[in-house]
């Protein structure tokens, strides 16, 4: 089942499945590593509907919830 990456605990490890974002979207995102395949990881969610730091094959990230909205995510069993 698909969920945004905005809707993951902190903590938890996913893999990304698809974007729903158009193509500038998917692009941005598979320049940051967000690559449909790839685990990642919510280290921290800011409060308040802040920003999320995301581990990305080993890479902290920041990104708005604007912009994780758009990444579509499936949890690994």
């Amino acid at each position: 089942m698909m969920i945004p990456l905005t809707d993951i605990e902190n903590g938890d490890w996913v893999r990304v499945v698809d974007f729903s974002g158009g193509r500038g979207m998917e692009s941005r995102l598979t320049q940051l590593g967000f690559l449909p395949g790839n685990k990642i990881r919510v280290i921290r969610s800011a409060p308040f509907h802040g920003p999320l730091l995301i581990d990305v094959e080993g890479r902290e990230i920041v990104l708005g919830r604007g912009i994780a909205q758009y990444i579509l995510v499936e949890e690994i069993k």
